[in-house]
């Protein structure tokens, strides 16, 4: 009978934009507590929203006690005798524990539940209650926002996600609390909860959501005992860590319309042509199909049939962010077209960040963004990623087993080395998001690192204020400041995380198509101290190349070499090889050890020289290591302090730099210039030292095996003599002809 029925919900629609969140749910709550399960994005919060008034609906009603409450504003509802627990506990930072209270029971119905109660129910609450909402941990932070709920002295609680983030000996605090509410009141509990075991624990029944539909009801006892069942409603599978390979998926139960296979159309252009089918993925144990999602397939992850009246891509809405206010939907952000192909991938640890990378990877969905969801987690706790960590920790050349070796440190490093391999080797890759501090920094940018320049990479850490150097390296990842801690959701993270997720929808969807550039880019290295050299040379090569010139500063040539391991330059004008100097001596410009790595495994033509070579760099003066008391200085300017290289010093970067070209199997052409290797190696300046330079150069002469292909000219000209950058540019047109 109605006036036993607490709440009664028929046919409920949502809609954000395109996507139909909410697709005809229906249930009835007579008395006690009613949990809904379910993984992320199935609409529970939605469901929670649209209940309490946040959210408007379509189509469908929603009663409570008999009487309609669907389209009321929200403090109407709550008046009405809905209290609402929002996930997150949305409690203000700057308010006292004692003026939330008074705040809520100030404005809501007057009943049994008073500060006092509210207090003897959660005696920590009266501790802290001088603590503002920011000083509160988060068990105390989920009591007030319960406290605070019930001063409304409801008749309906509605809870979302009550325990997330809860440490154990207050989940089981909230459960007794729950039990006492429906065994000494009148109040029915609407419960939204992942974790089964507290749904199973302290609920009659329990309702299973998947793709917006509430598609099967039973009693708690029923799913408490049945592990089968749960793993296959609830989607626990590989990122459970069980270890299924390419095929191998179990039987999905028998949901009806909602595991659906995916519609396929084709595309037929005017002109008759048909437009090729999308490729297959790979067979091989890297697939990419391989990672996707094992249970039924949710509302994101196939071809979906929009309402009649929108012709778009689906969106979904994330916690915090308010529905838009007209029922109709509206287009997606994104072009779908420019999207086909290009999955958006949301990679940290979902141990511990789980909330904020839903957030993001919500906010990528409502572009209209086909996304995967990667989980770096160590612990092996059970995910709900769509690719858990033993599926990434398996490309670890030791496998899966070098990784989680219970040593944090280690098992970080052990995972950016698999993530590194693996993520390169998606097919549907179209860009990737990351969010964390330093050790989720680390993890994720390591793989951002071994993607190609051009490919959309946005990192949101703490530590993206700071020098990030060490994350960014020669890549074109965009690093944001967190501004808080990647820590819960709150007014400031999630401006920041949406921030970040509309920034990597914009640049997935706008990412230039590579396309036969007119002119074809080489890359040219300069120092302050051989730019005539250089500036001499571009001119007479910009007709016919794009000359892409990099600072030699460490980072400068690490760039030029990650461009030609992109396959975005076609040969090398490597007028500055300082940053080797500052390899062997220890100065702050190195490009590390694989300087001229690239020049090997790209096979590009290579024309270089020796720029800058008979100098280290450090910074300010006292900087220098006092090993080096008593040598050769330069003070190039108050930060820069440049230190003159010895005989043994360049004999030993002569043989270096010949046993890296000896690898070479591209053309190569070393250009020696007798007269000076830099601005103020020259007669009468700070560096002339014409033996120390002899050195380097009989080094090269004598360390170099020379070939057709390889060959090494000395010419009896200062680097920034005009003939020698006219010789430099006559050898690199004569090999980029060769190879015409």
């Amino acid at each position: 009978m109605a006036e036993a029925t607490t709440l009664k919900i028929e046919d409920l629609q949502v809609y954000y934009g395109h996507a139909h969140v909410l697709q005809g749910v229906s249930l009835t709550l007579e008395h006690g507590i009613l949990a809904i399960v379910g993984r992320n994005g199935m609409g529970k919060t939605t469901l929670c929203r649209t209940i309490v008034g946040m959210t408007p609906a379509s189509g469908g009603q929603i009663l409570l006690e008999g009487k309609p409450i669907l389209g009321q504003a929200p403090n109407t509802i709550v008046a009405r005798g809905v209290g609402y627990v929002p996930q997150g506990r949305r409690v203000w930072p700057s308010l006292t524990v004692d003026e939330h209270l008074r705040l809520a029971a100030r404005s809501g119905r007057k009943g049994a539940w008073t500060v006092k109660r509210v207090y003897e129910a959660f005696p920590r609450l009266l501790e802290r209650r001088s603590n503002g909402g920011a000083q509160l941990s988060g068990g105390e932070q989920q009591m007030l926002a319960i406290g605070r709920a019930l001063l409304a002295n409801p008749r309906l609680l509605v809870m979302d996600e009550p325990t997330e983030g809860l440490a154990p000996v207050i989940v089981r605090q909230v459960e007794g609390l729950l039990r006492r509410l429906v065994d000494e009141g009148d109040i029915a509990i609407l419960l939204i909860e992942q974790n089964i075991g507290v749904a199973t624990e302290v609920a009659e029944r329990v309702g299973i959501m998947v793709n917006g539909r509430l598609v099967r009801e039973m009693s708690a006892s029923d799913l408490a005992s049945d592990r089968e069942l749960q793993q296959r409603l609830l989607g626990m599978g590989i990122q459970a860590d069980e270890e299924l390979h390419p095929g191998e998926e179990g039987d999905e139960e028998d949901l009806g319309p909602v595991v659906e296979a995916p519609r396929v159309f084709r595309v037929r252009r005017q002109s008759g042509e048909e437009a090729p089918p999308p490729p297959a993925p790979d067979d091989g144990p890297i697939a990419s199909s391989v990672y996707r999602r094992e249970s039924a397939p949710t509302r994101w992850s196939q071809v979906s049939r929009p309402a009649a009246d929108s012709g778009g891509a689906e969106a979904i809405l994330e916690e915090g962010e308010e529905a838009p206010s007209q029922q109709a939907p509206e287009r997606a952000s994104v072009p779908v077209a420019r999207t086909i192909g290009r999955a958006a991938y949301v990679a940290g640890t979902f141990d511990t960040k789980g909330r904020e990378l839903t957030f993001i990877a919500n906010r990528l969905r409502r572009q209209g963004l086909s996304v995967v969801t990667v989980d770096l987690s160590t612990s092996r706790s059970p995910s709900a990623a769509d690719i858990g960590p033993s599926a990434v920790a398996r490309h670890h050349p030791r496998g899966a087993e070098a990784v989680f070796t219970k040593d944090r440190g280690s098992a970080v490093a052990a995972m950016a080395e698999a993530f590194a391999r693996f993520l390169p080797q998606q097919r549907d890759l179209g860009g990737v998001i990351s969010a964390g501090g330093s050790g989720g920094t680390a993890l994720a940018t390591a793989a951002m690192r071994a993607l190609p320049v051009g490919l959309p990479k946005v990192m949101i850490s703490t530590v993206a204020s700071g020098n990030v150097g060490a994350y960014v390296g020669p890549a074109d990842i965009c690093m944001m400041y967190s501004v808080t801690d990647v820590s819960g959701l709150n007014r400031i993270s999630e401006q920041v995380l949406g921030n970040g997720a509309n920034a990597l929808a914009g640049m997935i969807a706008h990412r230039s198509q590579q396309v036969a550039a007119e002119r074809p880019a080489i890359g040219v290295t300069m120092f302050g101290l051989t730019t005539p050299c250089v500036q001499a040379a571009t001119p007479e090569l910009e007709e016919d190349f794009d000359c892409l010139v990099f600072h030699a500063t460490g980072t400068g040539g690490q760039s030029m070499e990650k461009l030609a391991d992109s396959g975005l330059l076609s040969g090398f004008l490597d007028v500055t090889t300082t940053e080797i100097a500052d390899l062997h001596a220890g100065g702050i410009f190195s490009a590390g050890e694989d300087r001229l790595g690239a020049v090997i495994r790209s096979r590009l033509p290579y024309v270089g020289s020796l720029g800058a070579l008979d100098m280290v760099n450090f910074g300010a003066r006292e900087s220098v290591p006092a090993k080096y008391d008593g040598r050769l200085f330069h003070i190039h300017n108050p930060q820069v302090t440049l230190m003159r290289t010895t005989a043994e010093e360049n004999a030993a970067m002569g043989t270096w730099i010949a046993d890296k070209l000896n690898q070479c199997q591209g053309p190569v052409r070393l250009l020696i210039p007798e007269g000076g290797l830099s601005g103020i190696d020259a007669p009468g300046q700070s560096f002339w030292d014409p033996e120390a330079d002899r050195a380097l150069f009989e080094a090269l002469e004598r360390g170099i095996h020379k070939t057709q292909q390889r060959q090494v000219i000395r010419l009896p000209y200062h680097i920034n003599d005009p003939a020698f950058a006219a010789a430099l540019v006559a050898q690199f047109r004569e090999l980029m002809q060769g190879r015409s």
